[in-house]
């Protein structure tokens, strides 16, 4: 047993209990060990759903980077919709990613900011802007995500497709940077 093998048993585990089920009880069972062993690896709960955060970004985490000649609008987009893909691809997978800090993604951030600015894009904005498109990517995963234990709108309340939603939001963080960058 290691470190990888635990995360991926714990995002198994994730995926079928979710993540208020997860527990290092449930998950030493699951590997066949006894609960102490698995503080070899991760001393804490919050440093094992630290990794399991990390390990579950992974997809978006090596995505390609941007090059000089793409266009930041586009780019901007297919980066904020596969932030979004790879959240709704776990159970919970926004509510484990959120409050996560990005340590091991800080030389990518910083690329794709470096991307921005040399786009055009003021610095401030590209900063504002990337955070802001997180954290709507995240609340409105963690929409989604919990809208399956909501159950239904009331009479006369229109619904609105959560892809829909989310596109038409994202649209709008783009809109209002374009016209910051003077597009």
């Amino acid at each position: 047993m290691n470190r990888e093998t635990v995360v991926a048993e714990a995002l198994g585990l994730l995926d079928e209990v979710g993540l208020d089920a997860v527990s290092t009880r449930r998950l030493a069972k699951r590997l066949g060990v006894e609960q102490p062993s698995l503080y070899w690896h991760f001393r804490t709960k919050r440093e094992l759903l630290d990794a399991m955060a990390a390990a579950a970004m992974e997809p978006h985490a090596t995505a390609p980077l941007p090059v000089g000649g793409d266009d930041w609008r586009a780019w901007f987009l297919d980066n904020t919709r596969g932030f979004r893909r790879v959240l709704l691809a776990r159970r919970d997978g926004a509510r484990l990613h959120a409050g996560s800090t990005p340590v091991g993604d800080l030389d990518r951030i910083r690329r794709k900011m470096d991307f921005l600015t040399a786009s055009g894009v003021p610095e401030r904005d590209a900063q504002m802007a990337m955070l802001a498109a997180s954290r709507f990517t995240v609340g409105s995963v963690l929409e989604e995500q919990a809208d399956g234990a909501a159950g239904e709108l009331p009479a006369g309340v229109p619904g609105i497709g959560h892809e829909s939603a989310f596109e038409a939001g994202l649209a709008l963080i783009l809109d209002g940077l374009a016209r910051r960058v003077g597009e």
